[in-house]
């Protein structure tokens, strides 16, 4: 694998440098124009990609070991603009099932009107859910097309102005990054050969108007086109998704080459240490519990994750761009999607401070903790707004979260990890409320123990078949 990727490393780096008619190995068309998509700077300005945010190396999340070390919240292409969420991994994302209301056995009671229900929420990208999969029938696909007109993420106004940028041939684009002139321009029209090769020949043939640059690069603009090349944008614009969920869903990203693979295929033999993780994983951790070992979608090893949503009592990331500048705000999590969405609405409130449960494999890639040197290493963030920074520190809160004092003492500023541990104690839950308290927070794990998991998790992380 490390060699069929050289291609795809050299382009993260440096822009289009792959033929588009020398298709990495192992991608198809639609894949590699994926990759393009999801590597090119398609943003206002110019300096901000999918990949700025997801890096390969540190499975398919945040790589930027400053940024993770505190906020965890990577900045937009615009200065000073900041989303609330560290970045989910996007590795294995395209097999989360469509986002639905799973009613099963859940009985609350009765009321005036009959028995009550409270559905268990599944399924959807997002760490609260919102890419439910609804409009373009793979949740992975309709999260792609939220970054890129987020005004704290890629900033563009219009999906017009990315499809002009995917479609248009070098030199009548957008120029070398109008705005702040910050970083690369993108690699306007140089794959459009192979996007129309993907998608068909009358995928780009839009009538543009002369101003459309000038448009894009105004926060507020709208291209002014026919209500004919507004459904051609429209359809342009969903292909550009369902071609970087391709790429989401290839070999490149969902790999499934980690040593825990190479073990169900007989080819690896955990260690004691490993062994031992494994055990606590499936018994006194709980691990398991929302973190299933059980086949994934179409029969598709194991993802370790059941596409849930929980709130586990992470405290608030007091480092966080977003939560300094609202300190009065908490993460709703599910509930902020729920609350805008008709026949959801009343089920809010029960999920106020659920996050989605994420998949294990990777986990710990790319991390401190993978590396022999932890001094020579990228930190690699935790949760959805990155409050831990090593999977041990996660163990540990899953292990003594109702067990050590609570940091009330420590103002709000104080209250990072790193001083939460040198005082002993844990902040208090950034949302209070729907806290899990049956499967996590008082284990009775040993140290030893604790290392055990970490060490069987870091058997999640792809990559290790690739050297056999």
């Amino acid at each position: 694998m490390k060699a069929k990727l050289l291609c795809c490393e050299g382009f993260l780096a440096f822009g289009f440098l792959c033929s588009q008619f020398g298709f990495t190995q192992d991608l198809t068309p639609k894949e590699q124009l994926g990759k393009e998509l999801f590597s090119d700077k398609i943003s206002d300005p110019a300096w901000v990609s999918c990949a700025t945010c997801h890096g390969a190396e540190m499975g398919w999340t945040g790589p930027d070991s400053e940024i993770n070390a505190h906020g965890a919240v990577y900045e937009g292409s615009l200065n000073g603009r900041f989303g609330n969420r560290k970045p989910p991994s996007s590795a294995y994302a395209t097999l989360a099932p469509i986002f639905y209301a799973d009613f099963g056995n859940r009985l609350l009671g009765n009321n005036d009107e009959g028995l009550a229900f409270d559905p268990l929420f599944v399924g959807g990208n997002f760490w609260d859910g919102r890419a439910t999969g609804w409009e373009l029938g793979n949740p992975a696909a309709d999260q792609a097309q939220g970054p890129f007109l987020n005004p704290v993420e890629q900033a563009l106004p219009d999906p017009a102005c990315v499809v002009y940028r995917v479609c248009e041939p070098p030199g009548q684009g957008q120029g070398q990054g109008q705005g702040q002139g910050q970083g690369q321009a993108p690699v306007q029209g140089q794959y459009a050969d192979l996007f129309k090769q993907v998608w068909g020949t009358e995928i780009c043939v839009i009538n543009w108007p002369n101003n459309v640059n000038g448009v894009c690069n105004q926060s507020d603009g709208v291209v002014d086109l026919s209500p004919q090349d507004r459904n051609k944008v429209n359809r342009a614009y969903d292909r550009v998704a369902l071609s970087i969920a391709a790429f989401e869903g290839s070999k490149a990203s969902n790999a499934f080459t980690s040593k825990i693979d190479a073990h169900r295929a007989g080819l690896y033999e955990f260690t004691e240490q490993e062994e031992l993780g494994r055990d606590i994983f499936r018994g006194k951790g709980q691990c398991s519990a929302c973190h299933v070992g059980s086949p994934g979608p179409g029969a598709a090893p194991p993802l370790f994750t059941d596409f849930t949503y929980d709130n586990l009592g992470v405290p608030r990331n007091p480092e966080n761009p977003f939560s300094v500048s609202n300190p009065d705000w908490a993460d709703p999590g599910l509930a902020g999607f729920l609350e805008n969405v008709a026949g959801f609405v009343e089920y809010a409130v029960a999920n106020l401070g659920k996050q989605k449960v994420p998949t294990l494999r990777n986990v710990g890639l790319g991390s401190c903790e993978a590396v022999e040197d932890g001094n020579d290493c990228i930190i690699k963030a935790y949760m959805h707004n990155g409050f831990f920074k090593s999977l041990k520190t996660v163990v540990h809160f899953y292990n003594t979260r109702d067990v050590k004092p609570s940091c009330e003492s420590l103002s709000i500023v104080d209250a990072t990890e790193e001083v939460a541990l040198a005082n002993d104690c844990w902040p208090d839950p950034e949302v209070a409320e729907n806290v899990n308290t049956d499967e996590l927070g008082n284990l009775g794990l040993t140290e030893e123990q604790e290392d055990a998991l970490v060490a069987f998790m870091l058997t999640m992380s792809d990559g290790y078949l690739d050297g056999q």
